[in-house]
């Protein structure tokens, strides 16, 4: 299950993503129109800041903007910050993975490969899906 932050984070980055190239927003706007509360939009864009998805200017029209194109920006990379581990069994992660204690051979373990399956297909799925192809659509989306 994606937690507050990361839903937080994907309505943030797509309504960002519809504005590429036109300027940039402010935090209110984007806390008012994806209803996400001030401080902890604050915190996320900080964090997005910092990992180099955006960047920010100072004053009367400043705010923040996306610096790499939506296009690029893949759903994966955005649970990947916020969650760590796509899998939901540490055995079938890529990046995270440690051994199971239940397991008794990994390699025959129905209960794993089952999950491995559903990694995988969950790992293609947020790879194939960029911040562009989510700001296509005419309203934002919704969790």
């Amino acid at each position: 299950m994606l937690t507050q932050k990361t839903r937080y984070s994907i309505l943030a980055l797509v309504r960002l993503a519809k504005e590429f190239g036109k300027g940039t927003l402010m935090i209110n706007e984007i806390a008012e129109s994806e209803k996400i509360p001030k401080r902890f939009l604050e915190t996320i864009l900080l964090e997005l800041k910092n990992n180099g998805y955006l960047a920010s200017k100072l004053g009367k029209s400043g705010g923040y903007y996306l610096i790499k194109n939506p296009e690029e920006i893949t759903l994966l990379e955005i649970v990947r910050l916020t969650e760590g581990s796509i899998a939901l069994l540490r055995c079938t992660s890529v990046k995270y993975y440690e051994p199971c204690d239940h397991c008794k051979d990994e390699m025959t373990c129905t209960i794993r490969n089952t999950f491995k399956d559903i990694r995988d297909y969950t790992f293609n799925k947020l790879e194939q899906t960029s911040l562009a192809m989510l700001a296509m659509d005419a309203e934002s989306p919704t969790f």
